[in-house]
């Protein structure tokens, strides 16, 4: 649909955020009507800022007369599309992008990477589709259209062990109306990436000079912290995209686009694409600046005015800072087909296999940093239930990440007494903790031991020369640089077992740290600490709750879901990922209490 914005004589209605906006699709789902605070030179004229709605229409009429118009390339005619195929007997598949988890029966279920058949996609954000025997509906955005309509889907979801296709004799597949072979497929797939990237780049671009750059001309409503918090560091991951996609363009065939080699490209660019963990976990924070900042009329009109500057499609800001997190997820996804459809004997076949490893990996680490920052806020708020804290430094000063924990027996110079406490294991530190006597979900602080010193000892069961005791299921901590030696006893094999491996973990996971140079900052820790003390004094509970991803949609409806559900962006570029034991660990300690 290529009409200009329409716009209703109608009042303004606020949207609300969502972290489920598609890309290239116009799902934001009403109609707008703006008042222009922004002039062609940037400058902002003040007497527009006001929230009297009727006084934006002289603004609007400059707009509408100056002969702006802006087309949508996907929303409405990539919607009429579908439903034609569909309405004329073909079948029409959709990718996964994201993990949908429901527990409503009128509700399609699916993880990252499945394919969906899409059975009705009439309403543009909530489709009717169906996987294998079940049907239900689910968020367009959550879906992809599959490139390669006509490849069979019993053949689609072939997985790649070793570079080899589970059915590798499949030479030849309908494609269209007549006979094609892989080097069409591969076409196909390589045409999608080129021109993903262009999209993308425009996008950037937008955001960057349609946005930023108007923001900063507005230091009476923007701070240098705002713009931040907003947009992170998008405007280094437009200039690394930048590179990239000049790179890709080099490598891309126009003849013949089959025998492009663009696998090298990703190879070459794959450290630079870290910079995404930085704002991937800034997101979250730039959705909750923006639905504030949008509860004032003025920067609602400001934002849009921006666009329309800009002449962007009519999609609403936290759609466009959305992109880069779908962007970074789909890489894996894109790299996967173009392997299948590449021939062992190709020339880009050994740098396309290691580039999506290298791709997986960058994802694995994005998400494995996001799960770490998330997890500060459950460390600062388990701190926080914890007695006679004040006796010593806040954990997030050393640590981020909690390995392990369980009861054991400890055993201290020079009486040899015995003391059974809990321990928490971190990156880091032991945290001792003592049960109170007849409160036993009550815990108070006690004292740590600084593991970067330490080396773990096993102990083999009888008399230990050092403490002159009998000893069962005993290891040591003794330190490398004076005579302190800690002895620890664990009321069964297998416990003292997984406290040997935890230490190995623990170390293990130090390492990583440092060779991936991962670091909380010191505002993170400030702010998880902060959090945790309003829920203190708010009187919330002090016991630790499970974490927000186990309460999934539990909301009943009889037909068509009225709201998109958020997506787990972050956990789906690896669906397989183990999940964090943190809260295993630590629920059997709940409740706590302060």
């Amino acid at each position: 649909i290529t009409s200009a914005v329409a716009f209703d004589i109608l009042p303004l209605k606020l949207h609300p955020f969502s972290q489920s906006t598609p890309t290239g699709l116009d799902c934001v789902g009403w109609k707008r009507r703006i008042s222009s605070p922004v002039i062609a030179d940037g400058a902002l004229d003040k007497t527009a800022l006001t929230d009297d709605v009727g006084s934006e229409e002289d603004l609007y009429e400059d707009f509408r007369s100056s002969n702006h118009r802006y087309g949508h390339p996907g929303g409405g005619g990539e919607q009429l599309a579908i439903n034609e195929l569909i309405s004329d007997g073909s079948v029409v598949y959709a990718e996964a992008l994201w993990d949908h988890v429901t527990m409503d029966d009128q509700e399609l279920g699916f993880k990252a990477g499945d394919v969906i058949e899409v059975m009705d996609a009439t309403n543009k954000e909530w489709w009717w589709g169906r996987i294998l025997d079940s049907e239900g509906w689910f968020p367009a955005s959550f879906v992809r259209l599959r490139v390669n309509q006509d490849d069979p889907m019993e053949d689609y979801p072939l997985k790649v062990e070793g570079g080899k296709e589970d059915d590798s004799s499949s030479g030849t597949r309908r494609f269209g109306m007549g006979q094609t072979t892989k080097d069409q497929m591969r076409t196909n797939v390589i045409n999608e990436i080129i021109s993903t990237e262009r999209d993308y780049i425009k996008h950037l671009k937008d955001i960057c000079e349609g946005y930023i750059k108007q923001c900063r001309k507005r230091a009476d409503m923007f701070t240098e912290e705002q713009l931040k918090t907003i947009f992170g560091n998008i405007e280094d991951i437009y200039r690394c995209q930048k590179k990239f996609v000049k790179a890709l363009e080099k490598k891309f065939n126009k003849d013949h686009p089959h025998l492009s080699e663009v696998g090298s490209c990703f190879l070459e660019y794959q450290t630079e694409f870290q910079i995404y963990s930085e704002y991937c976990n800034n997101h979250p924070n730039a959705c909750m600046e923006l639905s504030r900042l949008t509860k004032v009329n003025k920067y609602v009109y400001f934002f849009e005015a921006c666009r329309l500057l800009q002449k962007m499609i009519d999609i609403s800001l936290d759609g466009f800072l959305l992109t880069p997190v779908q962007k970074i997820c789909k890489y894996p996804l894109q790299l996967a087909e173009l392997l299948k459809y590449t021939n062992p004997q190709h020339r880009d076949f050994k740098d396309v296999e290691a580039a999506l490893n290298a791709m997986k990996n960058v994802a694995r680490l994005i998400n494995e940093r996001k799960r770490r920052l998330e997890n500060i806020d459950k460390i600062a708020q388990w701190q926080s239930s914890i007695e006679d804290w004040e006796a010593g430094e806040d954990v997030l000063v050393r640590s981020s990440e909690l390995i392990y924990s369980g009861e054991l027996t400890k055993i201290s110079h020079p009486q040899a007494k015995s003391q059974q406490r809990m321990f928490f294991l971190f990156d880091h530190q032991l945290v001792c903790c003592k049960k109170d006597l007849l409160r036993r979900d009550i815990l108070y602080y006690k004292s740590r031991i600084n593991m970067d010193d330490m080396e773990i000892l096993d102990i083999e069961d009888g008399k230990d020369k050092d403490f002159n005791i009998s000893v069962k299921n005993a290891f040591k901590l003794h330190c490398r640089h004076t005579e302190e030696v800690h002895l620890f006893c664990a009321k069964k094999p297998e416990q003292k077992q997984r406290w040997l491996k935890a230490f190995e973990n623990e170390r293990r996971q130090v390492q990583l740290d440092q060779e991936t140079g991962f670091s909380i900052t010191e505002v993170q820790k400030k702010q998880a600490m902060l959090n945790a003390s309003k829920q203190h004094h708010t009187g919330k509970p002090k016991a630790v709750t499970r974490p927000y991803y186990d309460f999934l949609m539990r909301q009943k409806h009889p037909t068509l879901p009225t709201t998109l559900p958020q997506q787990q962006v972050f956990m789906l570029a690896e669906p397989k990922r183990k999940p964090s034991n943190f809260w295993q660990n630590i629920s059997r300690l709940t409740p706590f209490r302060k």
